[in-house]
């Protein structure tokens, strides 16, 4: 009686022990310029020229932003202004408790923008689960977003594959189950990426470290529960109202955004321009960032053709 004991105890404990062993963030951001805000401390990085339009990039669910080091290059040589940063949990920004809910990403994003003295409108743009904080931003913050850009963006639909959609849906079990195992999923996503493409070389080694962070694997979880429930129809279509431009590219080979979630923006904003890259799946801000940049050029934010 006293092994099953035992081995319940062992059981129960093995995700804090494998949550320990992983790496603190302090000990990969030496060097990294953090913003100090409300929940924790947040990574960022400045692209191109001080006085170009200022564009913002938001990452997805679990892939920090060098996500976006193809695209925020580009868009500079085009005379952006181009900042990106690490969403809580991802990346070298802290690991808060508590939900991970879209209103908390929304004022991560403000904080950051009053700490970095962004008074301009700028042009958002959110990737995956970036849109949907993007979306939820330009809602609340309308006078302060000039154009919207949506990238494979999630907050229509999108499929979980089954143990993802099992730990979403399970209290405690799901959680035990993603911390533990969680991690060995991404790592074969990355090394499907690693056989792609990339114009970002170094992102199958960037998504795979993040597996070894400490507090990673809770974080995508509770953004999972919290900030990807529901859809953002009608928040679409209070956008459209307002007349903010919108621009969305899709992938054609995307498993993770069905191509649906297009036909569902189109019903909620039939001005939002819409753009399908042929060849492309999930990952198009590092296997399409050239394309990407072209499109944002002719979306009116940069000069077509500069650089």
């Amino acid at each position: 009686m006293i092994w099953l004991f035992v081995l319940g105890a062992a059981l129960a404990g093995a995700p804090f022990v494998a949550e320990l062993a992983r790496q603190p963030v302090q000990a990969v951001r030496k060097g990294a310029d953090l913003a100090k805000l409300s929940r924790g401390q947040t990574r960022y990085l400045w692209f191109g020229p001080k006085d170009g339009p200022v564009i913002v990039l938001v990452h997805g669910l679990t892939t920090p932003s060098p996500v976006f080091d193809a695209v925020a290059a580009g868009l500079a040589r085009q005379g952006a202004r181009v900042l990106t940063y690490d969403l809580y949990g991802r990346g070298r920004s802290d690991r808060p408790g508590g939900a991970q809910t879209r209103d908390v990403f929304v004022r991560q994003l403000r904080e950051l923008l009053v700490d970095q003295r962004v008074a301009e409108p700028i042009t958002l743009v959110g990737y995956s689960m970036g849109g949907v904080i993007a979306t939820a931003y330009s809602a609340k913050y309308l006078d302060q977003v000039e154009r919207l850009v949506l990238l494979a963006s999630a907050g229509l639909c999108h499929k979980f594959d089954r143990f993802t959609a099992f730990c979403v849906k399970a209290p405690w079990i799901g959680d035990w189950l993603m911390v533990l195992f969680g991690p060995r999923g991404l790592r074969r996503v990355a090394e499907e990426v690693r056989h792609l493409d990339s114009q970002v070389p170094d992102i199958a080694e960037v998504i795979e470290a993040e597996t070894r962070m400490r507090g990673y694997m809770p974080a995508v979880l509770s953004s999972l529960r919290n900030c990807l429930v529901g859809d953002q129809r009608r928040t679409h279509g209070a956008l459209a109202n307002t007349g903010l431009p919108v621009l969305a590219i899709w992938g054609d080979e995307d498993t993770v955004i069905p191509p649906e979630a297009q036909d569902q923006l189109a019903e909620a904003n039939p001005a939002a321009r819409q753009v399908r890259l042929t060849a492309a799946g999930h990952g198009l801000p590092f296997t399409h960032a050239d394309r990407i940049v072209d499109e944002i050029a002719q979306f009116g934010l940069v000069e077509p053709g500069r650089g």
